[in-house]
């Protein structure tokens, strides 16, 4: 049984793009997107909640060579299962290089649990709650973790190889990129090997297709 269509549920520069980016990797455009708008509410209908009760993206419908269909939520989920979806693509570690594969794992999971809960706490009180609930001195502090916790240690990974898991592109850098991006619309992230890294990123056609929509986002 193989994969034989694909609906992306996906909001510019959202977690999404994290999806969007693997999978122009993996298929070019030969997919579907589906703009689901966040700051309209779209997130909240009855249909869309059908497909993801957490009313988040990213969400992708699954149609089976066989005629099934399944529906798939949460970006970690997303990727690892897309990635190894199409083993010839060869963007994730075989499950038996036991090293390559855990390395893989950590920094797809690091970035879409550690890493994101900081971008978020800081997103929400700049940006999303209601005025008298944001508190600038969350945002300062996680800020501050970031710049002390998370950019080293990503430094040390660039510092030996091209890619967060190794001296090739996988999956897990959909997740970092986008993560990264986040990261550095907030002053964050800013190191020379990050810098590098991010560039080296971008030049992909994926990438680029990936935050071609980027003009619809709203803060």
């Amino acid at each position: 049984m193989t994969l034989s269509n694909i609906t992306l549920y996906h909001y510019p520069l959202s977690r999404s793009m994290r999806v969007k980016f693997l999978l122009h990797e993996l298929l070019g455009e030969d997919f579907t997107t589906v703009k689901i708008d966040l700051m309209r509410g779209e997130g909240l209908s009855e249909s869309f909640r059908e497909k993801n009760p957490n009313h988040a993206v990213p969400v992708i419908d699954i149609e089976y060579s066989d005629g099934s269909t399944q529906t798939l939520i949460e970006s970690i989920a997303i990727l690892t299962f897309l990635a190894d979806a199409y083993p010839e693509k060869a963007l994730a570690p075989k499950i038996d290089d036991y090293i390559a594969r855990a390395n893989y794992l950590k920094w797809m999971a690091f970035g879409g649990a550690w890493m994101d809960m900081m971008l978020w706490q800081i997103r929400m009180h700049r940006d999303l709650l209601p005025k008298p609930m944001r508190h600038a001195a969350t945002v300062e502090l996680w800020s501050s973790k970031f710049t002390k916790e998370v950019t080293p240690q990503i430094r040390a990974a660039l510092d030996t190889h091209d890619y967060i898991a190794g001296d090739s592109f996988t999956a897990a850098d959909c997740m970092m990129a986008q993560n990264l991006n986040w990261a550095r619309a907030y002053g964050l992230g800013i190191d020379p090997a990050i810098g590098k890294y991010m560039k080296r990123i971008k030049a992909r056609p994926a990438f680029q297709l990936a935050m071609a929509d980027a003009a619809g986002f709203e803060a």
